[in-house]
C-alpha cells in the first residue's frame, strides 16, 4: 500500500538551476530518503493531476559544517528530478 501522496512529495525544491529545468518540463522535489521512483511517480499524479514521463533520483548527502570549535553535518536528503509530458506545467505560486 502506497502512502499519503503529501508525505512523499515534502517540498519543492527550487534553484536557478531548477528553474532552468522548469523550461524543459522538469519539476524538483524533496522526498523522504525511502521513497523510490514509483511512488514519487504516482505522488506527482495524484497531487498535480498531470502525466509523468520519468523520474530521477539523486540521494545529496549532507555537508559538514564549523561553527567555531564545534563540528555539525546537515541532514542528508533525496531530491527527485520529474519530467512532464508534453503540454503539462506544475503551478507553484497560484495567487501570488
Amino acid at each position: 500500500m502506497m502512502a499519503n501522496p503529501r508525505d512523499i512529495l515534502l517540498r519543492p525544491y527550487i534553484t536557478e538551476k531548477t528553474n532552468a529545468l522548469m523550461a524543459e518540463n522538469k519539476y524538483t522535489f524533496i522526498v523522504p530518503l525511502t521513497a523510490n521512483k514509483v511512488e514519487v511517480r504516482q505522488a506527482v499524479e495524484q497531487i498535480f493531476k498531470v502525466k509523468v514521463l520519468n523520474v530521477n533520483t539523486i540521494r545529496v548527502m549532507g555537508k559538514t559544517k564549523r561553527m567555531g570549535k564545534n563540528i555539525g553535518k546537515r541532514s542528508d536528503f533525496k531530491k527527485a528530478i520529474v519530467k512532464l509530458a508534453a503540454g503539462e506545467r506544475i503551478e507553484f505560486f497560484e495567487g501570488v
